[in-house]
């Protein structure tokens, strides 16, 4: 959804799968790109980084792949790293966010369009096996573990209950509205605020 969303507007989409690109480009495991890059980089590459490491339980659904390695920095300082590459991403602008705690960073932000997407618990686990690869004698573990980190992330960093729906401009379902239907209402909803 955030992809055709992105390719809509013709802004930069930031999500997990920029990340795996830019590990696999380099020919290294994500944890290392932030490690081994000595030249001044630049957004997206700050923000792969960054992502590589923020949210290592954002990996667990591919097929097969072992979770990242554990990393030595401090959890703060990498929250810290991730706000602020947020922070710099929206004040570039033409950026589609997902995750990262991006609804409270943003929050105060008069030209943050903050969505929530929802659907039935059979529909996302038919999804995250279908598209994601997630193994389906795990697959309720998976969703389970996934939403409670992205939970306890919001809570513990920001204060705040991810699942509250007042801190959404948009709250869309994507079963209902299929993935086409609820990018068309968020590019919508962008192009009527004035943004192009």
């Amino acid at each position: 959804m955030a992809r055709l969303v992105a390719k809509a507007l013709g802004w930069t989409l930031i999500d997990n799968e920029f990340v795996d690109q830019v590990a696999r480009l380099a020919g290294l495991p994500r944890a290392e790109v932030a490690q081994l890059e000595e030249r001044a980089p630049g957004l997206l590459e700050r923000l792969a980084r960054t992502l590589s490491v923020a949210s290592p339980e954002m990996f667990i659904t591919s097929a097969g792949a072992p979770p990242p390695p554990a990393v030595d920095a401090d959890e703060a300082t990498i929250v810290k790293m991730t706000e602020r590459v947020i922070a710099e991403a929206a004040a570039e602008g033409r950026v589609v966010l997902v995750g990262r705690g991006a609804q409270a960073v943003l929050a105060q932000r008069p030209n943050a369009l903050h969505v929530y997407v929802i659907a039935s618990r059979p529909w996302r686990r038919n999804l995250a096996v279908e598209r994601l690869g997630a193994d389906p004698a795990n697959v309720d573990r998976v969703l389970d573990d996934t939403d409670n980190q992205r939970d306890q992330y919001v809570k513990t960093y920001y204060g705040r209950d991810r699942q509250d729906l007042t801190a959404y401009d948009l709250v869309l379902n994507a079963e209902r509205l299929g993935f086409e239907g609820a990018a068309a209402l968020i590019v919508a909803e962008a192009r009527r605020r004035g943004w192009r």
